[in-house]
């Protein structure tokens, strides 16, 4: 199995010159933790993430000077440092240096390994320069990861019924956030996000009306804005327990 047929494709990007509060408000509003930033030819050029509003002036959490260290350092760092704690946009805090992406045909089994090496939660997956798709971790990702080391990769006919359900899956309002859908020998993988528990039934019935599906399993998360929390699915509910 490959990046390119586990990514989620519909990806939602920023520019370097974005609005951190605006891009704050889009993480909270779409319920993802990180978002990739791109140039005017959709080159991407860096990742802004949770973390990276941590140590903000506006919430009073700047990190403490330390003067010894600032004096074997020199003015370079605080400087550097009062940007991130202060920048007005996205390209002033992003994390630009050390960017590790994934190529489209990278093997998911390479692919985890790269994430656990570097301790990352997400990859970007480019195609030449031009960014097509993000994957992220979780704990299907490990498990499709584990899976596909004896099973062979999904056939052209799994692809062409990925591509099917996620056609029919995206065009509607009530599409999951970050969608993901996996395919092999038939049967369908569903992850992502919803935000009301009646858009997963209707999520499962995009998937099973398309031609070549076999079985659809749900691994769609619950985002309860209420309380922040997400919730597993019942069939994922249902595997932790049996395990």
């Amino acid at each position: 199995m490959r990046a390119y047929q586990i990514m989620t494709g519909k990806l939602i990007t920023v520019k370097a010159d974005t609005a951190i509060l605006e891009a704050a408000h889009l993480m909270l509003q779409r319920h993802i933790s990180g978002l990739p930033v791109v140039d005017d030819t959709g080159r991407l050029i860096g990742i802004v993430s949770e973390g990276d509003f941590m140590r903000r002036g506006e919430i009073g959490t700047q990190g403490p000077r330390i003067r010894w260290l600032d004096f074997l350092m020199g003015a370079g760092k605080s400087a550097l440092d009062f940007v991130r704690e202060h920048g007005r946009k996205v390209g002033e805090i992003m994390t630009r240096d050390g960017l590790f992406t994934a190529t489209e045909d990278m093997p998911l089994e390479e692919l985890v390994r790269l994430m656990e090496r570097r301790n990352v939660k997400r990859l970007p997956v480019v195609g030449g320069d031009t960014l097509v798709g993000i994957v992220t971790r979780s704990d299907l990702l490990r498990a499709v990861a584990s899976l596909a080391r004896d099973v062979p990769d999904p056939t052209a006919d799994d692809d062409h019924i990925r591509s099917r359900v996620i056609a029919s899956i995206e065009k509607n309002e009530w599409q999951p956030t970050q969608l993901g859908v996996t395919v092999r020998d038939g049967i369908v993988h569903l992850s992502g996000m919803i935000t009301d528990e009646r858009f997963r039934q209707a999520t499962i019935v995009a998937a099973e009306n398309v031609s070549g599906v076999k079985l659809v399993h749900d691994h769609l998360n619950l985002f309860d804005a209420m309380s922040g929390l997400s919730f597993r699915s019942p069939e994922d509910e249902g595997w932790a327990k049996a395990g």
